[in-house]
């Protein structure tokens, strides 16, 4: 069989992308929330073993690639998983696959990672699936400051932070102390016999929280999270951009809808995002992203055909 670049990029925006020399493809298969229960792994290796080549791989995305499917099988392929609630995709300008780190069940995590990934993958990509950006955008959401997902070299990061909360009158001194031998950046400390948290050290990592057998910090976790904007990773790379106020859980969706209304608005065909915020400058981007100007111009700014550069 002969394939035109044509049959090639419409599967490509389906989810498949083809195998080297070959006339067969790999298919993206995308979990909410980066997770896939044991019925749809069920699913998946019959799909590997019926439609592909019986291999099936994780994707840097926490996608499940599905290699050597023949192109005429495709759309039967697309079918079936649909069928059992599974669907392909993650690849073309737009929002791609959410990846988050383990956060829900690791005990380093701050808060629920693979929840908030859930929420944005309903909110963003699946509910902005036909909207094109300038380019690809990712989001990866982190639990904690270790960034084992690397918010920072995504498009968008979310990590999870939590500061200490100090009870002094709780704080006995013990010379055995289990805060200070708990805190990996060595911030803690007794100055005049009670506890001492260094705020230059401290990664506010949420570690030592319920440490302390007196209550000397509290255990109860305040978090608040650290939008990164415009990290890449590649030919091309760059940290992202921590926004100067870390935001609560009510204000992510928000946060993150703005940034990608400002990314459309200001970003020109095929320019990332950090390569957008380096030629306007962050501190324009935080500004206008400060208030609900994007918002109340989302229409207007969906509708706007994306510039080429000049």
């Amino acid at each position: 069989m002969s394939l035109k670049p044509s049959d090639i990029a419409a599967v490509k925006g389906k989810g498949f992308l083809r195998n080297r020399g070959t006339d067969c493809f790999s298919g993206r298969i995308v979990a909410p929330g980066t997770v896939f229960s044991a019925e749809d792994l069920k699913t998946i290796s019959y799909i590997a073993q019926n439609f592909g080549n019986g291999k099936a791989f994780a994707t840097s995305r926490l996608s499940i690639e599905i290699s050597g499917i023949p192109h005429e099988k495709i759309e039967e392929c697309i079918a079936y998983a649909e069928a059992h609630g599974l669907y392909f995709g993650g690849t073309g300008a737009k929002i791609r696959p959410i990846a988050a780190c383990k956060g829900t069940t690791c005990v380093f995590g701050n808060f629920d990672t693979q929840g908030l990934a859930e929420k944005i993958h309903n909110e963003f990509y699946l509910g902005w699936k036909d909207v094109t950006l300038p380019h690809k955008f990712k989001i990866g959401v982190g639990g904690c400051p270790n960034s084992c997902m690397k918010p920072s070299l995504n498009d968008v990061g979310i990590e999870g932070h939590s500061a200490p909360v100090i009870n002094l009158e709780n704080c006995r001194g013990c010379a055995n102390c289990a805060i200070i031998k708990s805190c990996p950046m060595k911030a803690a400390s007794l100055k005049d016999g009670k506890i001492s948290i260094d705020s230059s050290l401290c990664l506010t990592c949420g570690v030592c929280a319920g440490k302390c057998p007196f209550g000397a910090i509290d255990s109860n976790k305040k978090v608040e999270y650290q939008i990164y904007v415009g990290g890449t990773w590649g030919k091309r790379t760059r940290m992202g951009t921590p926004l100067k106020m870390r935001v609560g859980e009510d204000e992510i969706l928000s946060t993150l809808e703005k940034i990608i209304l400002w990314y459309r608005d200001n970003a020109y065909n095929k320019e990332r995002l950090g390569m957008a915020v380096d030629r306007i400058g962050a501190d324009k981007m935080e500004a206008d992203i400060s208030d609900d100007d994007l918002i109340l111009r989302k229409e207007e700014i969906l509708k706007k055909e994306i510039p080429n550069r000049e």
